[in-house]
């Protein structure tokens, strides 16, 4: 019997193979789903757990949360020279603050101790142009940067101070470093800061203020010989009074000579001259005669005039004297004390007070001789030197009567 082959066995067969390849392809792609998904206990909980910190890492390495502000904004003009420049950081601390002028001097300054502000330790200069660079970290150490440039204020109204002893000078060990402004200061706390002093050794130097124009520093007591002084005025941009500010920056030094104070004994007529507490000569003297006594107290040199003119009327004395030619004259009080020669008192001195508050030592017209007292004094002194007086009637000279502060008590001096 003849058997044929159906034909739609064929087909079937055919159907048959495409579907064997079919699920072929369904397995592999379902291997591939499964390789790629995974469970819970599958390979790829693993690889996720390993790219966490390399996540991590990148995110630290990112951009930081701290922000740093400048006060005042970038390309401000006319800004204050007190109180204006202020650098703050936030979601951070400051670790650098740089503030130059356009010479590349630095403004010193601090970052306050949370690290979260810095302001200058000085006033700035007036007319001048800073730039301020700034750098803060947050919590991961990422930092952040700020620049701003500014320019302070051109004042309308301006001061110096006018000082005493001048630049290179050597002086007695009574001078103290004494500025007289141009101005009435009615912020004198600013002032005073912008004056600094530096000695060499080492002493403490204390202002203080005799009105509101002078301004006068000295130790406790006398300088010690030798002392090197430096005196620091950065009065540019300083705000003295509203509205007026100082345009002064000068460096001043000068140095100690050596120790000579004179003591001048009303009562005995005598004047005792000191080097480094030795008596060196003893000097007959006249002063100031009844009603018109010498002031008690310690007086300093502020000049020497080898020879000028004293005139009763300057003094409120009225005509009493006009002498054109005084010999070896040495100012003690700026209302006209003197150390002088005299050579018209005759035989007053060492017996009686004959002056009208002067201190006269015996000299010759026109101060030719050399080895007179009063020339010998003249020559052997310098300005600071000191002249001391005790037992007079009269009171003590006021401390700003002259440079004479050593009058007034320590405790006072530094209130």
């Amino acid at each position: 019997m003849d058997v044929r082959p159906i034909s739609g066995a064929s087909v079937g067969g055919r159907s048959r193979g495409r579907n064997q390849r079919l699920a072929l392809v369904t397995g592999v792609l379902l291997l591939a789903v499964t390789a790629c998904g995974g469970g819970d206990d599958s390979g790829a909980g693993k690889n996720n757990d390993k790219k966490a910190p390399a996540s991590a890492a990148a995110e630290r390495g990112g951009q930081s949360e701290a922000v740093v502000s400048i006060a005042p904004k970038d390309g401000a003009k006319a800004v204050d020279t007190s109180g204006a420049l202020k650098v703050s950081a936030a979601k951070g601390k400051l670790t650098e603050v740089v503030v130059k002028d356009t010479d590349g001097r630095a403004i010193d300054g601090k970052i306050s101790a949370d690290g979260s502000g810095w302001t200058p330790a000085t006033h700035l200069s007036a007319a001048t142009r800073y730039q301020v660079h700034a750098v803060a970290k947050d919590s991961a150490g990422r930092t952040a940067a700020e620049d701003a440039s500014f320019t302070t204020l051109t004042p309308e109204n301006t001061f110096v101070g006018n000082f005493t002893p001048e630049d290179g000078s050597k002086v007695g060990v009574g001078m103290p470093f004494s500025v007289r402004f141009t101005r009435g200061i009615t912020h004198p706390a600013d002032v005073e800061k912008a004056i600094r002093i530096k000695t060499e050794p080492p002493v403490d130097v204390q202002g203080h203020w005799f009105g509101n124009d002078r301004l006068d520093f000295r130790p406790e007591q006398y300088w010690k010989a030798g002392t090197k002084v430096t005196v620091k005025l950065d009065l540019d941009g300083v705000e003295g009074r509203d509205g007026v500010y100082g345009k002064q920056t000068k460096t001043v030094s000068f140095t100690i000579g050596r120790n000579q104070v004179s003591v001048v004994d009303v009562k005995k007529l005598t004047m005792k001259v000191m080097r480094e507490g030795k008596v060196v000569k003893t000097i007959p003297v006249t002063t100031g005669k009844p009603g018109m006594e010498t002031w008690n107290g310690q007086m300093v040199i502020s000049e020497k005039l080898t020879v000028t003119r004293m005139n009763g009327e300057t003094v409120g004395y009225g005509g009493e004297y006009d002498i054109k030619d005084v010999p070896h004259a040495m100012r003690l009080t700026t209302t006209g004390t003197f150390i002088h020669g005299n050579y018209w008192g005759g035989g007053a001195f060492g017996n009686y007070n004959a002056s009208h508050g002067c201190i006269g030592l015996r000299d010759v017209r026109g101060g030719y001789d050399k080895g007179v007292p009063a020339a010998w004094f003249f020559n052997q002194s310098m300005i600071g030197d000191v002249v001391v007086v005790k037992n007079s009637n009269d009171r003590t000279v006021s401390p700003d009567n002259g440079y004479n502060g050593w009058n007034m008590p320590w405790a006072e001096w530094t209130k």
